[in-house]
């Protein structure tokens, strides 16, 4: 996104309202839904739903942690959470920034589950995002 853009958004300066809050709440809710929109995951309890952002000069990195205590990991649950979040931050800068594009949503870690945790490692990192980055 633009420079002007991101400091738009850390002034809470867009006409829409404060984007952030909106798409945290959005991501919360996502993480909720997942089971709803995708057609082969099942519903899990969902337990905490984190999703936090991190403001750089022309870009927002969105990142969500996802808890249960179902026996399943919540990996897609995470992954529509940041998926979410970041179209929401599209959706209110819009009209300021058609420039914007979202970029590399990935998995960084999951735990629980059958197949028990998995982290990346730096091998397979995303071009230009690491497990400090973007999740």
């Amino acid at each position: 996104m633009l420079a002007e853009t991101t400091a738009s958004v850390a002034a809470n300066a867009m006409n829409k309202g404060d984007v952030l809050a909106t798409a945290r709440v959005a991501g919360i809710q996502a993480a909720k839904m997942a089971s709803t929109l995708l057609p082969m995951s099942h519903p899990v309890l969902v337990g905490n739903v984190y999703v936090n952002f991190t403001i750089a000069d022309t870009h927002i990195d969105v990142e969500a942690s996802v808890d249960t205590f179902d026996r399943t990991g919540v990996e897609m649950e995470a992954m529509m959470a940041v998926t979410v979040a970041a179209l929401t931050i599209y959706d209110m800068c819009k009209s300021s920034d058609r420039t914007m594009t979202i970029e590399e949503v990935a998995l960084w870690e999951k735990s629980g589950g059958r197949s028990g945790t998995w982290r990346r490692d730096d091998t397979s990192r995303v071009s230009g995002v690491g497990p400090d980055d973007t999740k």
